[in-house]
C-alpha cells in the first residue's frame, strides 16, 4: 500500500566534508518532494563549502576542491532552499542523526531560523537496522533487488533511500503507511534536540543523553550545576542543542 501523505514529504541526502555536525559543511544534496496527490518535485545543488575538502571526503563521495570552486554556497541557495521545502517533514537514510542536523546547522549559520519542532521524520536506516540490520547498498538490495549503482552519490543514495521506503512499506505489515507512524518508528519521538543529546525518559522530562549527567532531567541538573548549562553553551555543540537547553533554561527560570 503507498505511503499517506498529509503534507509534503522531502526524502534527501547530502554529501558532506565530513561528519562533525557543528563544523562540517554540505558540498552536494539531492531532494525529492513528494506531495499528497502523488507529483513528485526534485532539487539538486552542488555548493561551495567554504572550506577545504579533506582528502578523505573526497576519496569516498568523488567531489574535489577544483569540482565546487565556481559553485554557489550554502547561504547563496538557503532562501530558495528554505522555500522549495515549505512546510514538509523529513525522510532519509541516517539523517535522523547526521543529515538533518547538518543541515539545520547550515541554515542557522544563513541566518534562516529554520523550524523543526512540527516536523515528522522518517529514517529508512531506523527501520532496515530493526527489521533487516545493514547498510544502504544492502538495503536497497535486500529491498529492491537491485545494486545500488553510484552510491555516494546525493542523486543515487536520495533515490535509492525513496525506493527503500516504499519497499519497506510494502514488505512489512506491522508498519502502518503514515508518517506520524514511521516518524516514531524511526525513534526520533524520544529526542528533545536533533543531535541526540537530549533525551526525554519516560515521565516525558527532557534528560541528558551523554556525559556525568546521562539519565538525569536537565531541569535537576541546571538547578545545582547551573555552570554545566555554560559548560555547554561555550562548548563544541550544535547550534541546534545550544537552542534547546537554552529554551529550557528559559523554561526553568520561569517556574522559579
Amino acid at each position: 500500500m503507498p505511503l499517506e501523505l498529509k503534507r509534503p514529504l522531502v526524502i534527501f541526502d547530502l554529501e558532506t566534508t565530513g561528519v562533525n555536525v557543528s563544523h562540517d559543511r554540505i558540498i552536494d544534496l539531492y531532494l525529492i518532494k513528494s506531495m499528497p496527490d502523488g507529483s513528485e518535485t526534485h532539487y539538486a545543488k552542488r555548493l561551495n563549502p567554504g572550506i577545504p575538502i579533506p582528502a578523505d571526503s573526497s576519496a569516498i563521495h568523488g567531489i574535489f576542491d577544483k569540482d565546487v570552486v565556481d559553485c554557489p554556497s550554502f547561504k547563496d541557495i538557503a532562501h530558495e532552499l528554505s522555500q522549495f521545502i515549505g512546510d514538509a517533514d523529513f525522510a532519509g537514510f541516517n539523517s535522523n542523526r547526521f543529515d538533518f542536523p547538518l543541515l539545520v546547522e547550515e541554515f542557522y549559520r544563513a541566518d534562516i531560523d529554520f523550524q523543526t519542532e512540527k516536523r515528522k521524520f522518517i529514517d529508512a536506516q531506523r527501520i532496515f537496522h530493526t527489521k533487516e540490520p545493514r547498510n544502504l547498498a544492502a538495503a536497497y538490495r535486500f529491498y529492491c533487488d537491485s545494486e545500488l549503482v553510484n552510491a555516494h552519490s546525493a542523486e543515487a543514495d536520495t533515490v535509492a533511500t525513496w525506493e527503500i521506503i516504499k519497499a519497506q512499506i510494502e514488505r512489512y505489515d506491522d508498519l502502518t503507511p503514515t508518517v506520524d507512524f514511521l516518524h516514531a518508528f524511526s525513534g526520533q519521538n524520544e529526542f528533545v534536540d536533533l543531535a541526540g543529546r537530549i533525551k526525554r525518559n519516560k515521565k516525558g522530562e527532557p534528560c541528558f543523553a551523554f556525559g556525568k549527567h546521562r539519565g538525569k532531567p536537565v531541569s535537576d541538573v541546571f538547578k545545582t550545576e547551573p555552570s554545566y548549562f555554560e559548560w555547554m553553551m561555550n562548548g563544541d555543540f550544535p547550534e541546534n542543542t545550544k537552542r534547546v537547553i537554552t529554551r529550557l533554561m528559559l523554561q526553568l527560570k520561569t517556574k522559579i
